[in-house]
């Protein structure tokens, strides 16, 4: 009654609940060569910790569901969280460290990581956690190194069982490893994923590492086979190519001076996310119900912010005034 005498209403009541999972950490960036040693600049980061921020950015209702420190870096994770309006109801609070992933970056600002996180919060992150998620999600978003890593990774592995067949998932592998050097591990978590999974996006440097020489289209076929409703390959410079059961669609080059591409797929997912949500499309039906124009358009929008992130230091990623 109230969504018919006031629609704007009902726009607020249909929006749907993200809940990102994963790491929260802190990305260090050497500043040079000091007196005594070397300066650092740490930064807070991780993938899924990005993908969170990037939604609430593009004004999308999301919450963070991982472990985070109780000590001082942990607490400023959950500062930066708050500040961006991402709910932290979910989080998992433990005394273990916080993960530190040092951050080199070549002529081309392509960033290389290290990763320090043995026994650290973002992995220390029980079953029993799960309680704290919450019950209006309509979307889980899952990836990175904590679907790889115990204990961490069953949690998620539990909490994907028991949502998929309610809420929309999606997938970013998001390979890192230097955290997990065995790519068959890898390779088992992704085809776990494949038949609870309804959006993959996956990089052509991750499908270089998990299976070298296949041709995408290839392996989208076989995903999409599998279960999933839509695969989507971001390529870099040269955009990304979506894959429905009906139809394929390439996102347009987008021209920008590229400062580091550090955030760059992070905020394409949750721009890609973000156009799902305002078209009422984040469900396993709507997917495969794109026909190539919208599929293109959706590609193009998220292309479009994460060449924005690209032009700025570090996982800046746009604001949804920064978006047509």
């Amino acid at each position: 009654m109230l969504a018919a005498l006031f629609p704007f209403l009902s726009l607020v009541l249909e929006r749907s609940m993200f809940v990102v999972c994963g790491e929260a950490l802190m990305d260090v960036f050497s500043t040079g060569a000091t007196p005594t040693g070397v300066g650092m600049d740490a930064r807070i980061g991780g993938s899924p910790f990005n993908v969170a921020v990037g939604l609430a950015r593009l004004a999308q209702p999301a919450c963070f569901f991982g472990g985070v420190s109780s000590g001082f870096l942990g607490e400023r994770l959950v500062a930066a969280m708050r500040a961006e309006n991402v709910d932290t109801r979910a989080l998992h609070i433990s005394s273990a460290p916080t993960t530190l992933g040092l951050v080199g970056l070549d002529a081309a600002g392509v960033p290389s990581y290290a990763f320090y996180g043995h026994q650290a919060a973002d992995r220390e992150v029980p079953v029993e956690a799960l309680a704290r998620v919450p019950a209006d999600a309509k979307v889980i978003h899952v990836g990175s190194f904590n679907t790889v890593v115990e204990p961490v990774a069953g949690t998620l592995r539990t909490l994907v069982e028991r949502e998929h067949g309610r809420c929309l998932i999606s997938y970013d592998p998001n390979i890192r490893l230097n955290v997990e050097p065995d790519v068959a591990r890898w390779r088992d978590q992704l085809q776990w994923m494949l038949p609870r999974t309804h959006l993959l996006k996956v990089s052509d440097e991750d499908l270089s590492l998990l299976y070298p020489g296949v041709d995408p289209e290839a392996l989208a076929k076989q995903w999409l086979a599998a279960g999933v409703r839509l695969v989507v390959v971001t390529r870099g410079a040269k955009g990304a190519i979506g894959w429905t059961a009906g139809t394929r669609a390439e996102a347009k080059p987008v021209a920008v001076t590229v400062i580091d591409t550090v955030g760059a797929g992070d905020t394409f997912q949750a721009a890609l996310l973000t156009w799902l949500a305002e078209r009422h499309a984040l469900s396993g039906a709507a997917l495969l119900a794109l026909d190539a124009a919208q599929l293109g358009n959706a590609l193009d929008f998220a292309a479009k912010a994460a060449a924005i992130t690209c032009s700025r230091r570090g996982a800046d990623m746009p604001r949804r005034n920064e978006l047509p």
